[in-house]
C-alpha cells in the first residue's frame, strides 16, 4: 500500500439531526364543528452511527469529509400526522477503529469487529403534537412541543492494526526484511532509517494450512513516547498485537540495553503494553552467528525466549515460527483487550501537521540535456 495512502487518523466534526416540530392544529371540516386538537408529532432527528468494515483498511475515505450531518426530522401535521425520520448517517470505519473527543481527547468508543454498529450521536426527539396535551380542563390546546436540538461534537477517530504479531525495534534492525521473507508483502528495504514510513501488514502461512498475521511498525528511537521520531504515530498500532516480537541486530554494541530502551518507550507509551506476550529475535545473524550459550545467556537475562535469525539466509525462521504460533495458541493471548488513556489532542495533531507538510524535492531545470541521466531523479517532485 502506498505510503500516502495509509491514513489513520481523522478528525472531524459530527453533527446529528435535530427533532421536528410538533404540529399545533385543530380540526375543522363541514360536519364537524369542533373536532378538538389533531396536531401530530414531530419526526425524529437522524443518528450517526459507526459500522465496522473488515474491507476497509485505512481512513483515507474520511480524510477529506471534515463534517458528517444526519438530517432534521419533519414536522407534525395535521390529523395526527406524523412528521418524516430524519435519515441517519452511518461512517463506515475499519475494523480496530478507536474514538477520541476531538476537544479533550477522551475515549468515546472502538469498532472492533465486521458489522458492529456504534450509536455515536442520538438524534433530537421530535416534539408531541397538540393532541397529547388534551384534557378536560384544556380541550382546544393551542401549544405544542418544538424538537429536540441536535447533538455535536468533533472527535477523533484512529485506526489501530489488529494483527496477531507487531514486530517492535529500531530503525534497520531487519524488520522489514522479516516481513518479506515469511509473507508475501512487499515492504521498502534500504540501507537508511525510517524505510518503513506506514505499517505494512502481511498474512504468514504456517503448518497445516494455518497462518497469522504479522505487522511491521515503523521504527522506535529512544524518546518515541515523547515524540521523537514517528514512534508517536504508531506506537498505538502496537496496542492491537496479540504477541510482541523484538528486533535487535546482533551487530548491535549492546543488545539487553537496546531491549530495554525499546521496553521503556512502550511502557512510556501504556504501561498495559508490558502485560502482552513478547519474543526477542537477534535479526542478521548472517553477519555473525551468535552460538547456543550466547542465545541461552541472553535469555536467562531478559526472561523471555529468544532465536536468532537472519531474513537472507533463512536462520531460525521456522523456529521463530514455531516460537509464535505457540504464544498465540496460549489463551491468555488471543484476548486482545487493552484500555484507552486519554490521548493529547495538540500533541498528536502538531505530529499529523509536520507529516503532511513532508514534501518531496523539487527539482528546476532550464533547459534538459539529452546527455543527462534522468533516472536518479526518479520520483522526485517536477518543475521544468
Amino acid at each position: 500500500m502506498p505510503a500516502g495512502s495509509f491514513i489513520d487518523y481523522v478528525k472531524i466534526y459530527c453533527r446529528s439531526g435535530k427533532g421536528g416540530a410538533g404540529c399545533m392544529h385543530l380540526h375543522r371540516a363541514k360536519y364537524v364543528p369542533k373536532g378538538g386538537p389533531d396536531g401530530g408529532d414531530g419526526g425524529r432527528g437522524g443518528h450517526i452511527i459507526l459500522r465496522g468494515n473488515r474491507n476497509l483498511w485505512t481512513l483515507l475515505h474520511l480524510k477529506y469529509q471534515k463534517h458528517i450531518m444526519a438530517t432534521d426530522g419533519g414536522r407534525g401535521g395535521e390529523s395526527r400526522s406524523f412528521g418524516k425520520q430524519g435519515e441517519d448517517k452511518i461512517v463506515e470505519v475499519p475494523c480496530g477503529t478507536v474514538v477520541y473527543d476531538g476537544d479533550n481527547g477522551d475515549f468515546i468508543c472502538e469498532v472492533r469487529e465486521h458489522g458492529q454498529e456504534v450509536l455515536l450521536l442520538k438524534g433530537g426527539r421530535g416534539g408531541l403534537g397538540n393532541w397529547h396535551f388534551r384534557s378536560a380542563t384544556n380541550q382546544t390546546p393551542r401549544y405544542a412541543q418544538p424538537g429536540e436540538p441536535a447533538q455535536e461534537r468533533n472527535i477523533i477517530l484512529q485506526l489501530k492494526v489488529l494483527a496477531d504479531v507487531g514486530l517492535v525495534g529500531f530503525p534497520n534492525a531487519g524488520k522489514s526484511t522479516l516481513l518479506s521473507v515469511v509473507s508475501a508483502a512487499k515492504p521498502e528495504i534500504a540501507d537508511y532509517p525510517f524505510t518503513t514510513l506506514t505499517p505494512q501488514l502481511g498474512i504468514v502461512s504456517y503448518r497445516d494450512n494455518r497462518s497469522f498475521c504479522m505487522a511491521d511498525i515503523p521504527g522506535i528511537i529512544e524518546g518515541a513516547a515523547e515524540g521523537r521520531g514517528l514512534g508517536l504515530r504508531f506506537l498505538r498500532h502496537i496496542e492491537r498485537n496479540a504477541v510482541l516480537l523484538f528486533m535487535v541486530p546482533v551487530t548491535s554494541e549492546d543488545i539487553v540495553k537496546e531491549y530495554n530502551i525499546l521496553l521503556k518507550e512502550l511502557e512510556k507509551y501504556n504501561p498495559e503494553l508490558l502485560t502482552k506476550a513478547r519474543l526477542l529475535a537477534v535479526t542478521k545473524c548472517d553477519i555473525e552467528q551468535p552460538s547456543d550459550a550466547d542465545v541461552q545467556q541472553l535469555q536467562q537475562t531478559i526472561q523471555i525466549p529468544v532465536v536468532a535469525i537472519s531474513g537472507v539466509s533463512g536462520l531460525g525462521i521456522d523456529t521463530l515460527k514455531d516460537m509464535i504460533w505457540s504464544e498465540l495458541e496460549k489463551e491468555q493471548n488471543q484476548v486482545i483487550e487493552i484500555s484507552h488513556a486519554p490521548i493529547d489532542v495538540k500533541q498528536i495533531e502538531r505530529a499529523e501537521e509536520d507529516s503532511e507538510d513532508e514534501q518531496p524535492e523539487t527539482v528546476y531545470l532550464n533547459e534538459v540535456d539529452e546527455d543527462w541521466d534522468l533516472s536518479k531523479y526518479e520520483g522526485i517532485g517536477w518543475d521544468i
